[in-house]
């Protein structure tokens, strides 16, 4: 890597502002196609920690004013999503659609601030490198599944650039009120403030840097409003064990981050352009600037945030970072030879589309992909089963799926059905239940497991049973050893739910 030049105050120029009907060109422009991708899934109900978190806690924002939810665990989570997803359900009411349409919106901002800030960061760069960061966003399978769903990577995403583009262009006040929004939704997003604090403090341009004290000032009023309607500063004891101090440990970290490196660099055939960057970043001057050693900081400092916090590791995480990469490696496309740039370009761009519906061959989770909507569509079939033909059972499955059985709103089930929740759908959690308490079991697939795969490896498994308490979900048999029979299943694309029935005494 180059030697970064230093952060030395840079003249004060005067910034061009793009027009209001520019802008409005550029977001239909990349708005346009986001939502026609998505049309087909629309309607889909909700995804694991939108069912299981935010959804119910925007309801209750919107029914009751409640900025802590009541109807699930609150957590550390500020609630800025739910603010803006509120604002929709007042105007047009709630459903998935909506939903869906108002974080596609805010995915299409997210595609039009992408384009805005390679202009930015291309300047002095061969050809017009900065239309292709979009539409290697637009093709990302990651980014075509986070842009219609209500979590908060992507909103991060979104304020995370509109504060670099303010800073890189000097708008220092509007920096620092994109940050504020920013961590306000996601709380990992203080991370940009600090950057920008410590180099304008480096520079010793106190006023300025002072600006950036103000997301660290909101993030605590939150803190202090959560600690006083729970007593604890992160919202809930077991969400702080499982995301600070079970993440805190030293291989977990370590295997964090490497998948970190893998899933930014390499996965998806990113590897071609982390080569292509490679090649040219000592040779082009566009990367030696002070705006690219800003970015560098940010991204840097957000993926080992990420890579030290949170027990699920989730790539999703890595979505602040992942436009800086795309426009990173479309500057060091335009300082190749030409014909190598189309096909490099090329072959990435057809294999992120293909990866939308193709599953990598290791365990990933189904909200990187198109695995996503295979998995709600079994889901909707077994609960619409079970509203028709089993509503009156005692039903014991792994959150969050009770949420989607118990909860009409989430769009699964027309009837509250009563649940017994469990972590997961290990044998030894299940039968530490008594029998008396359900008399019927709904299993389904969690994780990507293809055969063959890394998980055949007696010390893969062996590392994850030590470090990550892994086990296998229970079996058919079982599940017949608690006394309990499969009476229908639904399989698709390698996933499946099953529904298991204990005989009743009064049944014949």
């Amino acid at each position: 890597m180059p030697k970064l030049p230093p952060f030395a105050l840079m003249e004060e120029q005067p910034s061009r502002k793009p027009k209001p009907f520019h802008l409005l060109i550029f977001f239909l422009f990349f708005g346009v196609p986001l939502f026609l991708i998505h049309i087909p899934v629309l309607n889909l109900p909700y995804f694991w920690d939108e069912l299981g978190q935010f959804v119910p806690t925007a309801l209750d924002l919107w029914r009751t004013g409640a900025l802590v939810p009541h109807s699930v665990i609150p957590n550390v989570h500020p609630p800025g999503v739910e603010a803006y997803l509120v604002l929709f359900y007042k105007v047009f009411g709630f459903s998935s659609e909506v939903t869906r349409s108002a974080m596609l919106l805010m995915a299409a901002a997210g595609l039009m601030l992408t384009f805005l800030l390679a202009i930015e960061l291309s300047k002095g760069a061969k050809g017009a490198p900065a239309f292709l960061p979009p539409v290697f966003l637009l093709a990302s399978p990651l980014f075509f599944t986070q842009s219609m769903m209500a979590q908060l990577d992507m909103p991060c995403m979104v304020f995370t650039l509109l504060a670099l583009f303010f800073f890189i262009k000097q708008e220092y006040a509007w920096a620092a009120g994109a940050c504020v929004i920013a961590v306000l939704v996601k709380e990992t997003a203080i991370v940009t403030p600090f950057v920008f604090f410590c180099l304008l403090a480096r520079q010793k341009d106190w006023r300025r840097a002072s600006w950036f004290v103000a997301p660290a000032a909101a993030l605590f009023m939150w803190l202090l409003i959560l600690h006083a309607k729970t007593g604890y500063w992160l919202g809930d004891p077991e969400f702080a064990r499982y995301n600070v101090s079970y993440a805190l440990k030293p291989a977990r970290m370590l295997v964090s981050l490497a998948r970190r490196v893998f899933y930014l660099f390499f996965a998806e055939t990113r590897f071609i352009g982390t080569l292509v960057l490679i090649a040219t970043i000592k040779t082009c001057k566009t990367f030696h600037t002070r705006a690219w050693a800003v970015v560098a900081l940010v991204a840097g400092l957000n993926v080992v945030l990420v890579s030290v916090l949170g027990g699920a590791e989730l790539e999703r995480y890595l979505l602040p970072a992942l436009p800086l990469f795309y426009i990173a490696v479309s500057v060091a496309l335009m300082s190749i030879r030409k014909p190598l740039a189309i096909v490099a370009t090329a072959v990435m761009l057809a294999a992120l589309v293909s990866f939308i519906r193709w599953n990598p061959p290791y365990p990933f989770p189904f909200e990187n992909n198109y695995a996503m909507v295979d998995f709600l569509r079994l889901q909707q079939l077994a609960s619409s089963y079970v509203d028709e033909n089993l509503r009156d059972r005692k039903i014991a499955t792994a959150w969050p799926y009770t949420g989607a059985l118990r909860n009409p709103d989430m769009g699964f089930v027309k009837h509250h059905i009563r649940t017994v929740e469990t972590h997961d759908l290990h044998y030894s959690s299940l039968k530490k239940i008594p029998t008396e308490r359900f008399d019927m079991l709904i299993t389904y697939t969690r994780e990507w497991v293809p055969a063959p795969s890394v998980m055949d490896n007696a010390f893969v498994r062996g590392f994850l049973t030590r470090f990550y308490q892994w086990e296998p979900d229970i079996t058919p048999d079982q599940c017949r050893e608690l006394g309990l029979e499969q009476s229908m299943s639904w399989s698709l694309h390698g996933q499946e739910v099953a529904i298991y029935l204990r005989k009743r005494t009064d049944e014949h």
